[in-house]
């Protein structure tokens, strides 16, 4: 079984991704492409597509509740890869089961874990 965030991508269509602006300078090895994002505030970017009423981030490739898949997922923002899944490490996510409901999916369950091992569930970077 997949990861159930492969078949999703709410989160990444519900939530405005903010970021330091020193995660998309390159000349400070930001690992962001600074090209797919815009200036927010003084010390703050936004992923491009996400400031607006209905956000939606130009990395995400999907269709709702069927695919999903970030473009730049080893380059993600840090606050995109601090979002664990609902249950992905035993505890309910906030952010996953309000972006699901928001697009008509249901929370995950442990039903949606089974035969998801280990290695392919996304650890939580120490940032």
């Amino acid at each position: 079984m997949a990861h159930p965030c492969l078949s999703c991508g709410a989160c990444c269509a519900h939530f405005r991704v903010s970021l330091h602006w020193s995660e998309a300078e390159p000349s400070l090895g930001g690992r962001v492409p600074i090209e797919l994002t815009d200036a927010l505030r003084a010390h703050e970017r936004v992923m491009r597509g996400t400031s607006q009423a209905r956000p939606r981030c130009i990395a995400l490739e999907a269709d709702i509740g069927r695919y999903s898949r970030c473009t730049i997922h080893a380059r993600r923002p840090a606050v995109c890869a601090q979002v664990p899944a609902s249950l992905e490490f035993g505890e309910r996510s906030r952010q996953c089961d309000e972006s699901r409901a928001a697009h008509g999916l249901p929370p995950l369950t442990a039903a949606d874990w089974i035969g998801v091992d280990d290695a392919e569930r996304n650890p939580l970077p120490a940032y």
